[in-house]
């Protein structure tokens, strides 16, 4: 079973505006390889990193979603909290960098989702 609860435009936004935490969403292609590393490493931390909710986009079939949040390059990361948008993680796939990164984010008053 994944780790990552998938998305798709008819219940992106209810789904994240009901979820409490942090939620931490990958758009992702099903061909990309730093998807997958970052889809791994990601999940290998869920345990280990309190309640963070996992959820992904595939962009190959959910392309106004990606036009939405204006992803150009994959993987993209965007953080959530208690249904607030807070922004896009950018960051290196390690994860003593990733928690920093959130941590940041979350430090910031939410913002208007793209």
């Amino acid at each position: 079973m994944s780790a990552f609860q998938p998305l798709t435009q008819h219940d992106f936004h209810h789904t994240l505006a009901d979820t409490p935490g942090v939620a931490l969403v990958l758009f992702a292609g099903p061909h990309c390889g730093s998807c997958r590393a970052w889809r791994e490493r990601l999940a290998a931390m869920t345990g280990a990193d309190g309640d963070w909710r996992l959820f992904e986009v595939d962009v190959e079939r959910d392309t106004g979603l990606a036009r939405e949040f204006e992803v150009f390059h994959l993987p993209a990361l965007f953080v959530y909290h208690d249904g607030e948008f807070h922004g896009e993680l950018q960051c290196e796939a390690r994860p003593a960098a990733i928690r920093a990164a959130v941590a940041a984010l979350l430090q910031r008053p939410a913002q208007e989702a793209p």
